[in-house]
């Protein structure tokens, strides 16, 4: 009997001293838990990178910081999400970020700075001036930008045909629904559009009874998921890039460790870079399934769209009073075409 309990006293040894050696994430119970919150569906590609994100903190960390996702506005809209990091009741967000607090977190949103894929990759890195701008300004207001959800370039679908699209200087003959922001106003019109402001919710129903002629401000994969039954015409402008910031409570910030930081700051750098990539791809599909679907798609060469480009570009200086001479200023410095 002593025998045996010796056997199994020394057993018993191995296998703690084991699990002290090699910690299993699953057995680790969490030391926090951040609540991250976004605004898309659950089958969305920013969905999946955000679990993307939760688990490689998880592993990264050995289970201590267990990162709980909210899809599909679970936690309120964009706006409502931006105001609870401020205070620190939520964690973190994959969202667009709203400017009611400060019209100057519009820039991103300026039309024809970004103009392919390519630019993009260099444009929304960790490193570039954009993402260092935008966490200064951000984190004035207790909220610190980890990085991008790229979603592709945006374009004008329509019900009727658009007098010559690539002619900037010809009324287009259509009424195009935009988001409500200055930079979208101005790039639209610039392009000789006519525009109208549409509640998100009410943009389907907008178009089906002649309120607004088209959309201005979707990528092709939104446009189609969500306007294919009555859109007749796309046209792929590539003036304008959609995309939203993965960000942080700063009260949640303060309370990491130094290499905590650096593990959630690098996972959101490594979806930053792959949602670029999947953005790309998701842009040609869901061309093809307009065209499958019977969209008319229109599509372009850089230097067919080089005119309108140029016209969107020259309307930069109207947004100084809104975002300020010295901002725009900068701005042109990096992006304003050589």
């Amino acid at each position: 009997m002593r025998k045996v309990t010796k056997i199994t006293m020394l057993l018993l040894t191995a296998v703690v001293a084991i699990t002290l050696a090699f910690p299993s994430v699953s057995s680790a119970a969490p030391e926090m838990t951040l609540r991250f919150a976004n605004q898309v569906p659950v089958e969305h590609t920013a969905t999946k990178l955000m679990h993307q994100v939760a688990d490689e903190v998880k592993e990264k960390t050995n289970g201590r910081i267990e990162i709980v996702v909210y899809p599909a506005n679970q936690l309120g809209d964009y706006t409502l999400v931006y105001e609870e990091l401020i205070r620190g009741t939520i964690d973190m967000a994959a969202i667009s970020i709203p400017s009611q607090f400060d019209p100057r977190l519009e820039l991103t949103y300026i039309n024809c700075f970004v103009r392919n894929f390519e630019d993009a990759r260099k444009v929304f890195a960790p490193d570039g001036w954009l993402f260092k701008k935008m966490d200064e300004l951000s984190s004035r207001l207790g909220v610190k930008i980890l990085g991008f959800q790229v979603e592709g370039f945006i374009g004008i679908g329509s019900t009727k045909p658009v007098n010559e699209p690539l002619n900037p200087n010809v009324d287009k003959g259509v009424l195009v629904r935009i988001p409500n922001m200055d930079v979208y106003k101005l790039g639209a019109e610039a392009m000789g559009y006519r525009t109208v402001t549409v509640p998100w919710a009410e943009v389907y129903t907008a178009l089906q009874t002649g309120v607004a002629d088209g959309v201005d401000g979707m990528t092709p994969t939104a446009a189609y998921t969500m306007l294919k039954d009555v859109l007749k015409y796309w046209y792929d402008l590539n003036y304008s890039v959609e995309n939203f910031n993965y960000m942080i409570s700063q009260k949640t910030w303060d309370k990491l460790s130094e290499g905590d930081r650096k593990i959630i700051a690098d996972a959101c750098a490594k979806v930053t870079a792959m949602s670029i990539d999947l953005a790309q791809q998701d842009q040609e599909k869901h061309l093809e399934l307009m065209r499958k679907a019977g969209i008319e798609v229109h599509t372009y060469s850089a230097e067919e769209l080089e005119p309108i480009f140029v016209k969107v570009v020259g309307t930069w200086d109207k947004l100084a009073d809104k975002f300020s001479k010295e901002l725009i200023d900068e701005f042109k410095a990096q992006y304003a075409p050589k």
